[in-house]
């Protein structure tokens, strides 16, 4: 059953109009249950709490797009199955412009640039993780990330990244490919013991959403959540600019 009030994200609406929603995802719920299982079984996911955000529509709204369990920021709903159908098209086509915040132990040895590397899912004992794959390999695919460094301090690195595809983890396996894994990351990089319990410092900061021909696209960001913030004042990244949207 979940834990919290079911209004849990009703103050996290970044963006709403009749086509979709855009939430401030909090970090520590996965977005969906695990496959196989059926609705109040197993642990809580955000879908639990969509019931509360159909403002008067029959059924609630739909996950457009994935985030990791523990990565913030934003995350795109459709209301109802036409929207819906739009906004995986747009993502699927790659239309939707998505940015994304990392603070990462270590600096690229490029501070800017594209990582074209392709991905793989490799079997492990306690489930499953990504890693970076040759272009014939069997189940490689495709993944591009592009990235810039904002700023760096003391070994560390402030981190802009644009994913141009939207591979599980890609950006996680990407940063740490570069020697630039993200603070917090349980799986990727060489990081400390101390590094790997903090909280994961990745964070959706924008979406860019072309949902409307006749309109211009819907920018809409996230403010980074207070783990990040503090993170970021620490080394004096501070600029994390309070969160916008238009239409």
């Amino acid at each position: 059953m979940p834990r919290h009030h079911p209004d849990l994200l009703i103050n996290r609406i970044l963006y709403r109009d009749g086509l979709m929603l855009v939430i401030d995802k909090p970090a520590g719920l996965p977005v969906h249950a695990k496959p196989g299982t059926r609705k109040g079984e197993g642990g809580e996911s955000l879908e639990d709490y969509f019931d509360a955000l159909r403002f008067g529509l029959p059924r609630p709204p739909a996950l457009a797009h994935r985030l990791d369990r523990d990565t913030t920021g934003c995350l795109v709903l459709g209301r109802h199955p036409k929207a819906l159908r739009k906004l995986h098209k747009l993502f699927l086509e790659g239309k939707i412009d998505k940015t994304y915040w990392a603070i990462c132990r270590g600096v690229p040895e490029k501070l800017s640039g594209t990582i074209d590397a392709p991905l793989k899912k490799g079997a492990e004992r306690k489930g499953w993780k990504m890693s970076v794959a040759a272009t014939e390999e069997e189940g490689a695919m495709s993944a591009v990330t592009t990235y810039r460094t904002l700023k760096t301090k003391d070994g560390v690195s402030f981190i802009e990244a644009k994913p141009k595809t939207g591979r599980t983890h890609q950006i996680r396996v990407h940063l740490s490919s570069i020697g630039a894994p993200i603070i917090g990351d349980p799986l990727y990089g060489d990081l400390s013991k101390e590094d790997r319990v903090r909280p994961i410092m990745l964070h959706a900061r924008r979406v860019i959403i072309p949902i409307s021909k006749n309109k211009e696209p819907v920018v809409v960001e996230a403010p980074p959540p207070e783990t990040m913030r503090a993170m970021l004042e620490t080394f004096g990244f501070d600029d994390p600019a309070r969160p916008r949207s238009s239409a």
